[in-house]
């Protein structure tokens, strides 16, 4: 059931607004081009990523910035490694956490773009066994759209008291040491009843790592092959995926610390809004682990920033029809805004941004955007043709910390300061 506490740590989570590896070399069919323009955003981020780095709230970063399709910001600063001194390279491979939400949720577009799975198909159809109950015994509808846009009834065991259902039932949140299968995880989380009715509320939850399973069966194979043939091959990407391919690339996480931040061991537990996490770092290099679709990929900023744009310009070679990535980037949760979040509603894969004045943001209505607990952020806005990826090493300071607000402020203000700003005269 959902508690107070996991209503506090929402509205931590929520608090992401921003929320590369170098651009791959290999051909793809979606290529994000460096632009050699000259923009008025690259002094003001370096600013706040030095500062980031002095004040040691960060211990790295890569931060990307991709305007009209082009390149206008790239950067690696800080340390991969602090205790080696291996420096941050735009090649680093990071633990995504929630940031493998949007790239599952779009394989699921994928399939409904190609007429192999319905939005409002009971999750029943593809997971027969998969039927949690409420309160009360009854035993629910849950529609892949809710799964989809976290109205399914679901919870995290992070909201939860350290002997809460979830914890009681053994399940897992994606980011912790398993040795379950996914179907396993799955039958547990079925075990615990639902939260509320679903489709009458919002609650961030284990909804993407069900949705995971729904892409398997609708997909004809397990979740990490699906991903591959339906997001990552097209797109090129080689670093992105469920296991880390290269183990020394991958960037040695931290938690947020004072004087600086802790260098994560094997097994790491930190509370943040008196919810606390548990991190097992081992996950990223374990094929046995079961594929969390909501927080078990590895990634890198570029080829995440080659996603974004892809969804941003109309889907292609993901989607067969722009609509698609159009619904990915609209919102989804009609009346239902987010918790302690006013101007926000959910998309598909992220939050969108409905109303730029109560959510207090200079981004433009129609932002989309989400984050992950190991310290990333991103967002896409469409009006202005913009990208942005910030991937750091450093939790929670990356994900929801004063770098993610200051970052998305120094872009705007770039622009504004662009936009106000006489051309050259011509010689």
């Amino acid at each position: 059931m959902l508690t107070r506490m996991g209503s506090r740590f929402t509205a931590v989570m929520l608090g992401l607004v921003l929320g590369g590896a170098a651009l791959a070399k290999e051909p793809a069919k979606q290529q994000v081009k460096e632009s050699s323009s000259r923009s008025a955003i690259p002094t003001r981020l370096d600013a706040v990523i030095d500062g980031a780095l002095a004040d040691k709230r960060l211990v790295g970063t890569v931060v990307l910035v991709a305007r009209d399709g082009q390149v206008i910001y790239h950067r690696a600063a800080g340390q991969a490694d602090r205790e080696a001194h291996v420096p941050m390279r735009e090649d680093a491979v990071f633990r995504l956490a929630s940031v493998s939400k949007p790239l599952v949720s779009a394989a699921a577009m994928a399939l409904v773009d190609q007429g192999k799975l319905g939005l409002e198909d009971p999750v029943t159809k593809w997971l027969p066994t998969f039927r949690p109950k409420l309160e009360d015994g009854r035993e629910p509808v849950i529609t892949v759209r809710q799964l989809l846009t976290h109205t399914a009834g679901l919870d995290y065991g992070f909201f939860q008291p350290p002997a809460g259902p979830y914890a009681r039932a053994g399940v897992s949140d994606g980011v912790d040491e398993s040795g379950l299968s996914l179907e396993e995880n799955l039958r547990r989380l079925a075990s615990v009843p639902l939260g509320f009715e679903p489709g009458t509320r919002w609650h961030y939850s284990l909804s993407i790592d069900v949705l995971g399973a729904v892409v398997a069966s609708a997909g004809g194979a397990p979740l990490p092959q699906v991903v591959e043939r339906l997001i990552t091959r097209p797109l090129g990407l080689r670093d992105t995926g469920f296991v880390a391919k290269v183990p020394k690339r991958l960037a040695t996480p931290y938690a947020d610390g004072k004087p600086e931040p802790v260098r994560m061991g094997a097994h790491h537990e930190m509370s943040v809004g008196g919810v606390s996490f548990r991190f097992v770092q081992g996950r990223a290099l374990d094929s046995r682990a079961y594929p969390s679709g909501g927080a078990g990929m590895v990634g890198s900023a570029g080829e995440l920033l080659k996603f974004l744009e892809a969804v941003r310009t109309g889907g292609a070679p993901l989607f067969q029809s722009s609509a698609t990535a159009a619904a990915m980037l609209a919102p989804q949760t009609g009346t239902l805004e987010l918790p302690n979040e006013p101007g926000w509603a959910f998309g598909f894969g992220g939050a969108v941004l409905v109303d730029a004045t109560k959510a207090a943001t200079p981004q433009s209505p129609g932002t989309w955007r989400w984050a992950g607990a190991y310290g990333h952020t991103w967002f896409v806005d469409p009006r202005r043709r913009l990208s942005v990826v910030a991937l750091t090493n450093t939790a929670i300071e990356g994900m929801s910390g004063a770098f993610q607000r200051d970052l998305r402020d120094a872009v705007y203000a770039g622009l504004a300061a662009e936009a106000s700003t006489p051309p050259a005269p011509a010689r």
